[in-house]
């Protein structure tokens, strides 16, 4: 059996947090590669799956990217699959899951080309401090946080602006509670939760990633937290047009979550190329492995 764990140029060495994946596939016996995902010279065809793990520049070249799933997945078994690719990497899904009841952060949809007044959006919404970010974006890219009552009003204005000019923005109130309580991720592994981690920023930082000196850990759900992520599965497997499963559960998720008045709120739903934390729980890495070579199996 011979597995690709699709990757992009800037990581020619597969991410170190992946190592236990990679491992627990040679357990099974599978010759695993990792091919760069828009290499022209790949046969996707020789493959027996395509797991898109670390397609980290697909941000700069989105409609590319989309249409890469779709010539993967005709050559071989692609997850996530190509409907799910199309559907999660524009944000607007999150409208989706409101739609269905789903506990997110309130937000402004600003389109491309528009011209919104900044100051006027937030006092309409009752928000002192804003948090601008792209609809399409990774790693904090284009983001920008804001108050209302300072001059980052005016650099908020001037970013949005230069933004607007060529791609939808979003607007959410800023939630200071990041600062201090970070951003929390449960992990998912074929629709069950694997495990759950708190991403912490540096002080005075809102940026939960690695990059910016981010540090993280193990986290454990309240009830309460279970519960909503147990529906935004429920809610994920019963849209089939969105993730293109069909009656399969899906592979891998991570659902990422703030908190807002003491209540946690999806923040973003991860389902293409999310970083899993086998770090924190290895076992999660053994049973992503089995799954991968049960629908192999299933498909041979």
């Amino acid at each position: 059996m011979r597995i690709a764990l699709a990757t992009c140029t800037s990581l020619p060495d597969w991410e170190v947090d992946d190592q236990p994946l990679h491992e627990a596939l040679q357990q099974h016996g599978v010759e695993v590669e990792h091919p760069v995902w828009n290499d022209k010279s790949i046969d996707w065809s020789s493959f027996d799956a395509c797991v898109i793990r670390t397609t980290w520049d697909y941000t700069d070249q989105r409609d590319e990217f989309v249409q890469w799933a779709r010539m993967a997945a005709s050559h071989t078994c692609l997850y996530n699959p190509a409907a799910t690719i199309e559907w999660n990497t524009c944000k607007s899904y999150l409208k989706d899951l409101a739609e269905c009841g789903i506990a997110t952060i309130p937000t402004c949809w600003l389109e491309a080309g528009s011209s919104p007044d900044l100051a006027e959006l937030m006092m309409a919404q009752g928000w002192t401090r804003g948090f601008l970010k792209p609809r399409i974006g990774a790693t904090a890219r284009g983001t920008c946080r804001f108050n209302i009552e300072d001059h980052s009003l005016e650099e908020a204005m001037s970013h949005l602006d230069t933004m607007l000019s060529s791609e939808h923005m979003m607007l959410q109130p800023y939630l200071d509670s990041v600062e201090s309580l970070g951003e929390w991720s449960a992990i998912v592994i074929d629709e069950e939760l694997t495990h759950a981690v708190r991403k912490i920023p540096r002080p005075g930082d809102y940026r939960v990633q690695d990059d910016f000196g981010a540090t993280d850990e193990t986290h454990t759900p309240t009830p309460d937290e279970l519960a909503m992520v147990h529906e935004t599965i429920k809610v994920l497997h019963a849209h089939p047009e969105w993730t293109g499963h069909g009656q399969a559960p899906l592979l891998y998720a991570r659902l990422d979550y703030l908190k807002m008045d003491g209540r946690s709120l999806l923040n973003e739903v991860e389902l293409v190329e999310p970083s899993l934390f086998f770090r924190h729980a290895p076992d999660s890495a053994v049973a992503f492995a089995r799954a991968i070579v049960s629908r192999c199996r299933a498909q041979s």
